[in-house]
């Protein structure tokens, strides 16, 4: 028998809230401050994505693409940087730099990096224009949807997603470019001659943008995103967000534009800043885990605000102290040199300035010595004893080197290496630009020179013209007894 009891039917009623359907939002048109700014962050971070890969910059005999991540030539370029894999801690510190940054930003500026300047937002927005532009404004895309299929409707569906379509294309387009030339691969690309892995990016990062961007949307914010998470963490009272002015908004109730507001709230009730939320939240409830801080919903008030004669700022960009000052008649004041944002602002010149002497002083000559395993050593017909090394010598620099070596730890006989016989006793060396020199070395100790067991020896290498020099420690290997 079904429990009927009114303990019974109010759990009910909460799980029936609890586990609510997902109720797509329609965000509105709105125009503003906010919306403007929007839209320049999405042409300028735009513009940068889909046209820096075809900006140019000469190395010579190296690529000439300003920005590029050479995988087969493990090289990453960064207009005059240039990183080798070995170097690629200086990736560990540009992220911790970001990382440093987006802190920074959050505490004093709230979400600003998602409801701005995240790709995930710039690529929703532009979606959402092209959405409105080929389904109409709000009202229409929702009469859209929950009408029956018609001609109209099944040509405005198919012409939306192709433009969805064609955007996501570009985007993964221009991604494949960032790691090969960009004016070959696209050429490679619509000739149907590119390789089998640049399809599969391509496809890959175009899905990508087209679920992204044109249906998860405002769910990867609120579910996927773990920033949204730990983001409260980083605000305070003193941090400026999107907010509402409660104590000079409520009580609300609808109004007509002549009505008299004396003994009321300034709130109208007329949900514009809901309709206009890319996230479907409503703003007045509080600051929320949905909320972007993208001000689209101040935009939509002051317009509503404007309409009845009343002040703007109902909605507004401020401080939750300057809100309480407000609201008891005091001038409010803004505090940007606050603790952690002094913390935050000391550690981020530390790091970039350890990251930028790193940078100016890096070794451009290195040296990697590998012994040879099997043998360890050979014994000479004269008694000596003789080891095999393998030089690798890292030449970072656009221009060829003439290396001379020696051999430091130990007394030695004589050095051969292989391909370098005619040019004598420790022959000089060439390593070609931006390359890696590759020597097979054999190091020969007389007899009355021999060590018992294995000692530590040092391989010098220096560049005759600059005299700038690269150490390798390893082990000279001879008999136990």
């Amino acid at each position: 028998m079904a429990n009927s009891s009114p303990a019974a039917a109010k759990i009910k009623g909460k799980q029936s809230k609890l586990y609510s359907s997902y109720e797509k939002p329609y965000p509105r048109n709105v125009k503003g401050a906010f919306r403007r700014y929007k839209w320049l962050t999405l042409f300028v971070l735009l513009g940068i994505y889909y046209l820096a890969p075809f900006l140019r910059w000469d190395r010579g005999e190296g690529p000439g693409q300003a920005i590029l991540i050479d995988m087969p030539a493990r090289r990453a370029y960064f207009f005059f940087i240039e990183i080798w894999p070995q170097e690629v801690y200086y990736l560990t510190g540009l992220l911790i730099i970001a990382a440093i940054v987006l802190f920074a930003a959050t505490s004093l500026f709230g979400r600003v990096w998602c409801g701005f300047a995240c790709f995930q937002t710039v690529w929703t927005d532009l979606f959402l224009w092209v959405e409105a532009k080929v389904e109409g404004d709000r009202t229409h895309r929702i009469q859209l949807d929950k009408g029956s299929w018609t001609v109209a409707k099944f040509g405005k569906k198919t012409l939306k997603h192709i433009l969805f379509m064609i955007i996501s294309l570009l985007t993964g387009g221009a991604w494949i470019m960032y790691f090969n030339d960009a004016p070959t691969v696209l050429g490679e690309i619509f000739r149907g001659e590119a390789g089998s892995g640049t399809y599969l990016f391509l496809f890959l990062f175009t899905a990508t943008t087209y679920v992204m961007a044109g249906w998860a949307r405002e769910q990867a914010c609120i579910y996927m995103c773990p920033y949204a998470r730990f983001q409260g963490a980083m605000l305070d009272d003193e941090s400026l967000i999107i907010t509402y002015e409660g104590w000079r908004g409520e009580p609300r109730a609808h109004a007509k534009t002549d009505d008299n507001f004396e003994g009321r709230g300034h709130c109208v009730d007329c949900k514009a800043c809901v309709q206009a939320c890319p996230t479907g939240i409503d703003i007045r409830e509080g600051s929320q885990l949905a909320c972007i801080n993208c001000g689209l919903c101040a935009d939509a008030c002051n317009d509503v605000m404007d309409r009845f004669k009343l002040p703007r700022g109902l909605i507004t960009y401020d401080s939750v102290a300057n809100q309480k000052s407000r609201s008891t008649g005091e001038k409010p004041q803004s505090h940007l040199l606050r603790p952690r944002t002094m913390i935050y602002a000391a550690v981020l010149v530390i790091v970039s300035v350890v990251m930028a002497y790193s940078l100016s002083t890096r070794d451009r000559l290195k040296l990697n010595v590998l012994h040879e395993r099997a043998p360890l050593f050979s014994r000479l017909s004269d008694g000596g004893v003789r080891n095999g090394y393998t030089l690798k010598i890292l030449n970072m620099v656009r221009e060829t080197r003439e290396i001379a070596f020696e051999i430091e730890g130990i007394k030695v006989a004589k050095t051969t290496v292989i391909g370098r016989e005619d040019a004598g006793e420790s022959p000089m060396l060439p390593v070609k630009p931006d390359s890696v020199g590759d020597y097979r070395l054999f190091v020969s100790v007389a007899r009355e020179n021999v060590p018992k067991g294995s000692v530590p020896i040092t391989v010098v290498i220096r560049d005759l013209k600059t005299g700038e020099t690269a150490r390798a420690l390893d082990v000279f290997a001879g008999p136990e007894e």
